[in-house]
């Protein structure tokens, strides 16, 4: 394969500028933006060529709604990989970052994928409600996984992207999960230049072999990966704890969201403090994981 880097960039910023630029907080306490929402992201697939679904179900007395990309598998269908991101904000905050970065990613590299079929399913969700009031419970992610578990879905492995868009090169910049014993601390970034990819104790398979694939697809990025336990809290605060919930594997993919961005749910959280080429990279990196875990 040979990205077009321009392209992929281009696509990133056109995404994150119409989310968070142009629509705003993304929240059920105003429906227009999320109707608006929802709109792009079918309008983004239906030009791709994908056709997707509608997940509805009621979040704390509101209509709240998962969108649903599914390309069936050649040869071992009822296998899954799952690519997620939630499109909800706080009020608070136009969310370049969180989580627009993510649906970016997550729309660029469906593109890329379009017209891969691998042996297992792929499914691209963008879900709802990820953010205060509706953590944990009425999560968009809690209810898609509590329905796959439901019908016993065999979803292999789940990658969740969480805030991708922020990085710093400045030694300091990236700060340590407070859960984390001070012996440990020498062995974690303090330079926030790096994607990480972070699962719980037994998604660690399901890591190494994301490890795996990321490198194939892009030698630009670092990538720091590591399982840890999930009494550290932080590493529960997205959606792939939903999935954790349901004993599936899952990855958090973060830039690592207020341990490096200061922009975390402020109003600076905008379009411009984002760097597109090293979220090209992350969407190179993550197509080549999908296609090596799709195989």
């Amino acid at each position: 394969m040979n990205p077009n880097r321009d392209q992929i960039e281009a696509n990133l910023r056109l995404h994150v500028d119409r989310l968070a630029g142009l629509i705003g907080p993304r929240t059920l306490q105003k429906p227009k933006t999320i109707q608006a929402t929802i709109g792009y992201i079918e309008g983004q697939w239906a030009k791709m060529g994908h056709t997707n679904d509608r997940e509805c179900y009621d979040a704390l007395g509101d209509k709240a709604t998962n969108l649903i990309v599914e390309q069936p598998g050649s040869k071992r269908p009822d296998e899954i990989v799952l690519l997620g991101a939630h499109y909800d904000t706080v009020w608070t905050t136009p969310g370049a970052d969180d989580n627009a970065s993510a649906v970016a990613v997550l729309l660029e590299v469906s593109r890329l994928l379009r017209e891969h079929t691998g042996r297992r399913t792929a499914c691209y969700v963008t879900f709802a409600c990820e953010e205060p009031p509706y953590f944990m419970d009425s999560m968009g992610s809690q209810h898609h996984a509590r329905q796959s578990r439901q019908r016993g879905d065999n979803i292999i492995g789940m990658l969740c992207l969480e805030m991708v868009g922020y990085y710093s090169l400045h030694q300091g910049s990236q700060a340590i999960p407070p859960g984390i014993p001070k012996v440990l601390h020498r062995f974690f970034p303090q330079r926030g230049n790096f994607l990480a990819a972070v699962g719980n104790m037994p998604s660690w398979k399901l890591c190494w072999q994301f490890r795996r694939g990321f490198k194939r697809g892009t030698r630009r990025m670092p990538l720091f990966s590591i399982c840890l336990p999930e009494k550290i809290n932080e590493i529960r605060l997205s959606d792939n704890s939903s999935f954790w919930d349901q004993g599936y594997p899952a990855l958090m993919l973060t830039d690592t969201s207020f341990l490096r961005n200061p922009n975390y749910h402020q109003a600076t959280d905008t379009p411009e403090t984002l760097d597109y080429p090293r979220m090209t990279e992350v969407t190179l990196g993550v197509a080549a994981a999908m296609r090596r875990l799709l195989r």
